[in-house]
């Protein structure tokens, strides 16, 4: 039988299994995804609903449970050695994850799940399908993507795709993020009646072209790439490409604090390309970069590059936009619905330094073009992408399920 969507206020668990809310930014493992799962818990509080962040302990002295703020707690799952572990290595503690998902929602229920990233999702389906929970699922990346343009360098487990298939026909409903996600999960011949577009958003009260900026060094213009410090995030394009601007520095935010840069393998390679092509003195890295730090950082530049070979949905861009501050980035994946060419920026092939000098070459001689693009980001920020919208929208998914499923007795998270 089915039943009319519930109007009052909802208990959501939402199960993050390596994207902490808490964890800085920047780290290999550590960008849009707990961005994501933080702003959407928080959102979903301001409507009413109150929210549990289910995510791995990966420190001994970690409590668990920590408020993240009115409405929303985080709670620390022992799942594996409480130390970090790269994600792609956390397949084998999921099971223990799940049971764990299992005994504490055997008692108090949550009214729906949502889970992020594929192994969240192999843990929820096991505590799921267990309990009879309604059951939502956000992929935020990939394995079919991931293996196409990786190839011998994805370091997945080999069962990830077809993990991610059984998680798909498993879940009540498929929250995506873009157009071009869609089309990825009908390639894996997963129904689209049964999946729902509903984009990653952004604060634009953070994120706002009004506030303090990042000192700047020396008077050249100012190129800034945000974000977790891996190959396939292009900054290797973003230095290439600075051989052709001459005149202008790139800072690179992402990665290990700075006091470890000097020991991580994709510094020290991005270090050695910018002393190859000569263009060394104009390359900054800064570490890993808190929440708080980030709105000024964008703030300050010129230009806000995000070259990824890949991105399945990208928040950077979502990001400057806010600040007011253009976007050159590559043409893909969610990219392609965020940015808006010309309006708010530029679109261009991956893995094309030229292409990429060409387009911030052009906005950086013409700073009217600039102004406008800012003003522009502004706008389509405010329009389409505030969390409110996208928590209301993540909201009327919810009630969708819950309308298609038995009444039940509301949990008490």
């Amino acid at each position: 039988m089915t039943r009319t969507p519930r109007a009052g206020a909802l208990t959501v668990a939402l199960v993050s299994e390596h994207a902490s809310p808490l964890a800085v930014l920047g780290g290999v493992d550590a960008g849009g995804q707990n961005v994501h799962v933080a702003q959407l818990a928080g959102a979903l509080a301001d409507r009413g609903h109150r929210v549990a962040v289910y995510t791995r302990r990966d420190a001994p002295d970690l409590p668990s449970r920590v408020p993240l703020r009115p409405g929303v707690e985080v709670r620390h799952v022992p799942a594996g050695p409480a130390r970090p572990i790269p994600k792609d290595e956390l397949l084998p503690y999921m099971p223990q994850f799940g049971r764990h998902l299992e005994r504490e929602w055997g008692s108090a229920p949550p009214d729906l799940v949502h889970s992020h990233f594929w192994m969240s999702g192999v843990a929820t389906l096991q505590a799921a399908r267990e309990l009879d929970l309604p059951f939502a699922h956000t992929y935020h990346a990939l394995g079919t993507v991931k293996r196409r343009h990786q190839k011998d360098a994805d370091s997945s487990p080999p069962d990830r795709i077809a993990w991610e298939t059984k998680v798909g026909e498993g879940c009540d409903r498929i929250i995506a993020t873009c157009r071009d996600e869609v089309a990825e999960l009908a390639a894996m011949g997963l129904p689209t009646t049964r999946i729902a577009v509903v984009p990653c958003g952004v604060d634009p009260e953070r994120f706002t072209p009004h506030g303090p900026t990042t000192p700047r060094t020396g008077r050249r213009p100012l190129l800034v790439q945000l974000g977790r410090l891996v190959p396939r995030k292009g900054a290797d394009v973003s230095i290439a490409a600075l051989t052709l601007l001459p005149d202008a520095q790139l800072l690179i935010a992402g990665g290990p604090p700075a006091g470890h840069l000097d020991d991580d393998p994709e510094v020290g390679r991005l270090r050695a390309l910018a002393r190859d092509l000569g263009v060394a003195d104009r390359v900054r890295f800064t570490g890993g970069v808190s929440c708080e730090e980030v709105p000024a950082l964008l703030r300050s530049a010129d230009v806000v590059l995000c070259p990824a070979d890949y991105e399945p949905f990208g928040i950077v861009p979502l990001e400057a936009m806010g600040c007011g501050t253009p976007v050159v980035a590559s043409a893909v994946g969610g990219q392609q619905d965020t940015v808006a060419d010309p309006g708010t920026g530029r679109l261009v092939p991956p893995r094309d330094p030229a292409a990429l000098a060409d387009a911030v070459a052009a906005l950086l001689a013409h700073p009217e073009q600039r102004a406008a693009c800012g003003a522009a980001g502004r706008r389509r920020v405010l329009t389409r992408y505030g969390w409110d919208r996208v928590a209301a929208a993540t909201e009327a998914v919810y009630r969708d399920v819950l309308a298609q499923r038995p009444a039940g007795v509301s949990g008490a998270l």
